[in-house]
């Protein structure tokens, strides 16, 4: 019996050494001119599936409103912030920059320096309101540093950030290379250290400062990284989204001329950002692509505004309707387990049925890469869990293979190598030291 353990362990290990170098040589783009097929679906988990369409539409979430500020002029923007002040939000939070980020600070390659009436409007505004939080960008001045380590902030000019009550980072963590690139947000940093000193996502900063209890209690997981349970969208008039909407929205003009109700605003979260020129436009500007899209593979457009999925994290944090998630190693141990009884099972199938070895192995191996597909699917909708079983399904898709050749060419190979060698004798068909 321990021999037969044994086996099954290295043979195990053999399978998972063969994963590790089908990874390695997959990782060469000299094949990605032949893969039409994983570059439309690459961008796909199974749990996307949920958000898509197993959950249950949640209600609207009454507590956050977002407004669009379009392609305002600073001016335009302190006039908005004047107006919603006015009926009273809890918090104003405002994702833009107001600075000359990459640009000579003059008027010829910094447009908004020109309008020193607007500017000053807009540090009034931001003063007068006193519940205005501003985003900041984590930066990396060192190149040399991990992609997780950054030493600099970017901020909006000291008129308009010394100002705000809070500052919070709004990077959020996508597959791009680079902004303009093509997004997909699944998850975000609520925490980070900067040159030493701790600073926090925008969402939770709005969130501590709406409800600190809640939000202190979000950030006692203590994950580096947190899944965005994405509650929805906001209008949505080209059907790039699955879900209705979730959040009130005000159109730019809409709060310039306070066309909307009184108690709108009032004790409320009020986010303010680039929903295009106006509501409804397509544009792809600070757009990402969510497991909301109204597309699974081969998405055609980005579905949300940056905006809107800051506003489904506070949601997220508010509600206290996290997803929790597999460590790594639990992941690796799960896989390894299932592993190695696929192989015990394996060989006694080949020890006992020799001649249904190949139909019943594949059969299994289906019947439990269906099992598995659908138990992480139903896990993640009942539970909000991430039951990560991609190296159990790699490993059970490979065991069958692996195996055979582990047996007829690996260990025949050993046993051959090992009945050479001067220190070993062999007694009855045994290597014995």
């Amino acid at each position: 019996m321990r021999k037969f353990w044994l086996d099954c362990f290295i043979a195990t290990v053999f399978v998972f050494l063969a994963m590790w170098g089908i990874v390695r040589i997959t990782q060469l783009t000299i094949f990605d001119a032949f893969d039409s097929i994983g570059k439309a679906i690459g961008d796909v988990e199974l749990t996307d599936y949920v958000f898509w369409g197993l959950r249950v539409d949640p209600p609207v979430d009454t507590s956050i409103v977002v407004v669009n500020i379009g392609n305002l002029s600073r001016r335009e923007i302190a006039q908005q912030i004047q107006i919603i002040s006015k009926y009273k939000p809890k918090i104003i939070g405002i994702d833009a920059f107001f600075d000359c980020s990459g640009f000579h600070r003059d008027t010829v390659s910094c447009p908004p320096l020109r309008d020193e009436l607007g500017n000053l409007m807009l540090g009034a505004a931001i003063t007068q309101a006193g519940n205005v939080i501003l985003v900041s960008q984590l930066e990396r001045a060192d190149t040399l540093l991990p992609a997780d380590k950054f030493d600099s902030l970017r901020r909006s000019d000291p008129i308009f950030s010394e100002n705000a009550s809070r500052e919070g980072f709004a990077n959020l963590d996508t597959d791009a290379a680079y902004q303009d690139d093509v997004k997909t947000c699944r998850q975000f940093t609520p925490k980070a250290d900067v040159a030493g000193k701790p600073q926090y996502a925008f969402a939770v900063e709005m969130a501590l400062a709406y409800d600190s209890a809640k939000a202190r209690k979000f950030l006692r997981r203590n994950n580096e990284t947190e899944i965005v349970n994405y509650r929805g969208n906001v209008v949505d008039v080209f059907g790039q989204t699955k879900y209705p909407q979730m959040f009130f929205t005000l159109d730019a003009n809409q709060v310039l001329n306070e066309d909307f109700v009184e108690t709108l605003l009032k004790d409320k979260i009020v986010i303010m950002g680039f929903l295009g020129d106006q509501l409804g436009d397509p544009s792809w500007a600070d757009k990402f692509y969510t497991p909301l899209n109204g597309k699974m593979a081969g998405k055609a457009n980005p579905d949300m505004f940056g905006v809107v999925v800051h506003a489904n994290i506070v949601s997220m944090i508010l509600k206290e309707d996290y997803v929790n998630k597999m460590a790594a190693w639990q992941e690796v141990l799960m896989a390894f387990m299932f592993c190695i009884l696929n192989v015990a099972l394996f060989s006694l199938i080949n020890t006992h049925l020799p001649s249904w070895y190949d139909g019943i192995t594949k059969l299994l191996q289906l019947l439990q890469l269906l099992l598995y597909s659908v138990l992480m699917v139903k896990v993640f909708e009942w539970y909000s869990f991430k039951l990560n079983v991609t190296l159990t399904l790699a490993a059970v898709a490979l065991v069958g293979d692996v195996y055979e050749v582990y047996m007829s060419v690996i260990k025949n190979l050993i046993i051959k190598i090992g009945s050479l060698l001067p220190f070993t004798r062999r007694k009855e068909g045994v290597l014995i030291p």
